[in-house]
């Protein structure tokens, strides 16, 4: 029996196609995703549904993260007193800026229930050492509560050092709960925080995930970073927990990025996005959202002078919340719009918006590393880095190290500090946290760490961009085109 090998290949393309265009289509994505998962099917078709399993399904709406009305009661409630304390008729600094801004903190809380917190104290850290000599202070002082969620907690010399203080924090009876990403923890198991358990503490990978092969929701991490102890202090930013951030490997080198500690009700933001995803990962034992008052949101009365809101942002939503802030910022900029992020991979709104006020005569300036942590992404950055240099935007590429800040700051009023990168991941795969902070001396703060910075960074002019070689050209491109899916 001959077999028409010409016949079968165009029946298995026609199949192939016709199953890649119905996986693509029977789920609501935007029109990049489209396309970049059609390439991906059609060209590699036993491949491509394979990585399409595990990266191009979309959360199941079950699995989504709702603030019981009880819990919205008992927060507003804690607030309305937490501005008595403080004096709900004092006017700083801040809130001149807040006056200015005044459609930026509605949009957020139209879109997230953002609510705005006045008075706080703010200290930004840029260096892991220091960063992590505070946390564990803080968590040795603590009394009640240790509430830990990153993408990163990796099994090395400083995972160990704070599992082993949360280990003996839970020996005294504080509530110790930890929650992992699975994928960003690689190498890190269950078995790890087993002596946590074991001294009555409390560790998940984020939604539970059992296994990372099993994972078939790999696509959506949880790439938030919080610390908050007894719901007073409260820590948000780039930095993970791993040795990496405090530059000790040396693949990296010096680890430059931006953590903020909190003190005031803006803690109270990340204790409720804390208590939501905890919820959402534990499968028995849930906080009791009844008796979160007293307990998660104490009332304090340090009286600071920054104004801020924490946003969040993840597939659970539609709305990118977290880029609608980043976009909101960059058209409101009259003088200057500054950032930092280890990722620039911008969809076309945000591209848009950089394009426009460059060409508005706002000084734009983006920092991004010298250095590759993820070839594709590298490249792709690369692109676009080229493309929005062309466009009048100042690019420039960090050299002291690797730098993984994600901040923003326009005009010496707003400045925005998180978890979120410039790039479509964190816009609509990841689960994020931001803050936005609407204070001059905090802005002018970060205007001058990103002064600082240039100092070890090098400009990229569109000269340097046309003496790049044709094939790295190539490979700029060929990654910007699976832009939407890296």
């Amino acid at each position: 029996m001959n077999i028409d090998w010409s016949l079968l290949f165009n029946i298995v393309v026609v199949v192939n196609a016709v199953l890649a265009i119905f996986t693509v289509f029977r789920e609501k994505r935007d029109i990049a995703a489209i396309w970049a998962w059609l390439l991906v099917l059609v060209f590699l078709p036993l491949v491509g549904f394979i990585a399409y399993a595990f990266l191009g399904r979309k959360l199941p709406r079950n699995r989504l993260f709702k603030l019981h009305k009880h819990v919205q009661m008992q927060l507003d409630e804690r607030l309305n007193e937490q501005r008595k304390q403080l004096g709900h008729n004092a006017k700083t600094s801040a809130d001149e800026v807040v006056q200015r801004s005044r459609t930026a903190v509605d949009m957020f809380m139209t879109t997230d229930a953002a609510f705005l917190s006045r008075q706080n104290k703010v200290h930004i850290f840029t260096n892991g050492n220091d960063l992590f000599h505070r946390v564990i202070e803080d968590i040795e002082g603590a009394k009640k509560s240790i509430h830990i969620e990153f993408y990163t907690f990796y099994n090395d010399q400083i995972g160990k050092e704070i599992l082993n203080l949360l280990v003996q924090k839970a020996k005294q009876g504080v509530e110790v709960r930890v929650i992992y990403d699975s994928w960003g923890s690689m190498g890190t198991t269950r078995k790890f925080f087993q002596p946590l358990v074991d001294a009555g503490g409390f560790a998940y990978p984020f939604l539970n995930t059992r296994s990372v092969l099993l994972d078939f929701r790999i696509n959506f991490r949880d790439h938030r970073k919080i610390i908050v102890v007894d719901g007073t202090i409260g820590y948000t930013g780039g930095f993970n927990i791993g040795d990496q951030y405090l530059g000790r490997k040396k693949k990296f080198g010096n680890w430059r990025d931006t953590h903020i500690r909190i003190i005031g009700s803006g803690v109270f933001g990340l204790q409720a996005r804390f208590i939501l995803d905890w919820n959402a990962t534990s499968p028995r034992d849930q906080i009791d959202e009844e008796e979160v008052e007293a307990k998660y949101f104490p009332v304090t009365t340090t009286k600071g002078n920054v104004n801020m809101q924490i946003v969040s942002s993840g597939p659970d939503s539609d709305l990118q919340q977290i880029k609608m802030g980043y976009i909101k910022l960059i058209t409101m900029a009259t003088d200057y719009c500054w950032i930092q992020s280890p990722y620039l991979i911008p969809d076309d709104s945000v591209l848009d918006a950089l394009r426009i006020a460059a060409m508005s005569g706002v000084d734009v300036r983006i920092m991004v590393p010298s250095m590759p942590d993820h070839p594709f992404v590298y490249r792709a950055t690369q692109y676009y880095a080229r493309q929005l240099a062309d466009d009048g935007v100042k690019i420039y590429f960090y050299n002291d190290g690797f730098i993984h800040s994600k901040t923003m700051v326009i005009d010496d009023e707003i400045a925005s500090v998180g978890s979120a990168n410039l790039d479509y991941r964190s816009f609509k795969l990841n689960f994020e946290i931001n803050s936005f902070i609407y204070d001059q001396k905090f802005s002018i703060d970060m205007r001058n760490i990103f002064l600082n910075d240039i100092d070890n960074s090098t400009l990229q002019t569109p000269e340097l961009f046309n003496q790049q070689s044709l094939w790295l050209k190539f490979k700029q491109t060929f990654s910007r085109l699976l832009s939407p899916i890296l």
